[in-house]
């Protein structure tokens, strides 16, 4: 079957194509290149430049590619700029996702694929987040994808549409160089970032209730990430009216200082960090319980933190090749 993948030249995005393709799905990408590159679409595979807020648009990506089954992965996604701009991110993650499953049900698409995060679950009070731990959004990014996970049931309710929801945790590494996350927003390539400038890595507080003071994060590499919505998306496939909300992490713990220090290993760079005040709204622990996806559709994450520094770090090297090397 076809699907059409929704920000489909981002970094995620073009992971989750590249298994698609190599698992012999057939994939299109629908993507408005902001963020994305199309550089990132494999040969072979359609790109469709447009918004998720152009009902035209969208229909026509549909009906000309016979599209079955639709990830949904585009979207706006830095917390901070949420805090600053939450019309913006209303409008782009919630509005276009009602205009993107309105479309879909007037083409009878039966399946659909939400990229969800595990930033609806806020601040949790658990040593392991289920999918049954109350979701409070920190952030008004975390609320328009808890919002958009009940857009998606309640269409799928009324609709018979098959539906399944992601929460990802702290997505890192890459397949390739090539497809590495080119963005200093999180952890790793932020360290990167700092020690290729000859700066100490920054922990944001260390006085958190924690092992060694800091944050504590499950983190999940994105080839098992893409691999995971393979796995889900032929489960939708096969299970017409499905209805599925699932942790995709590794339920393992690590935090910032020791994350810091692995990256100080595989670099060579050996720079002790700097600690400054907490960033507000930061929880000191969320690990994710996926339990659910293993027992359900027997998916686990096979690639360790190891796995995850080396190849964001090749990552790194190829698309900031100015870099001082140790």
């Amino acid at each position: 079957m076809t699907w059409l993948i929704t920000g489909g030249a981002g970094y995620i995005g073009a992971h989750v194509v590249r298994a698609m393709t190599e698992a012999g799905e057939r994939a299109v990408v629908y993507d408005d290149l902001s963020t994305g590159s199309a550089e990132r679409v494999p040969a072979g595979v359609p790109l469709v430049r447009g918004s998720v807020l152009d009902a035209d648009r969208l229909t026509r990506a549909l009906a000309e590619h016979g599209i079955a089954g639709v990830v949904h992965l585009a979207a706006k996604k830095q917390v901070g700029e949420s805090v600053d701009r939450p019309l913006h991110y209303y409008r782009e993650n919630v509005e276009g996702l009602r205009v993107l499953l309105e479309a879909v049900t007037a083409a009878a698409v039966p399946s659909f694929l939400f990229s969800s995060s595990a930033a609806v679950y806020g601040m949790p009070d658990v040593d392991l987040v289920t999918e049954e731990t109350p979701c409070r959004p920190l952030s008004p990014y975390g609320e328009t994808k808890l919002a958009g996970e009940w857009l998606v049931r309640a269409t799928g309710r009324a609709t018979g549409l098959a539906t399944a929801s992601l929460r990802y945790f702290n997505v890192a590494g890459a397949a390739v160089p090539e497809l590495a996350d080119t963005g200093v927003s999180h952890l790793i390539p932020m360290v990167f970032e700092r020690l290729t400038r000859g700066l100490p890595p920054r922990i944001f507080g260390d006085d958190y209730p924690t092992p060694d003071g800091t944050c504590v994060r499950d983190y999940i590499h994105v080839v098992d990430l893409a691999e995971a919505h393979v796995t889900v998306a032929r489960a939708l496939g096969s299970s017409p009216g499905t209805d599925l909300t699932l942790n995709i992490g590794r339920g393992e713990g690590v935090s910032v200082r020791e994350m810091i220090d692995h990256v100080n290993a595989v670099t060579g760079y050996d720079r002790p960090p700097t600690v400054t005040p907490r960033r507000p709204g930061d929880p000191a622990r969320v690990v994710g319980s996926a339990d659910r996806v293993a027992t359900e559709l027997g998916w686990r994450a096979e690639h360790d933190l190891h796995d995850m520094v080396t190849s964001s770090w090749s990552g790194w090297t190829h698309h900031h090749p100015e870099a001082p090397l140790t």
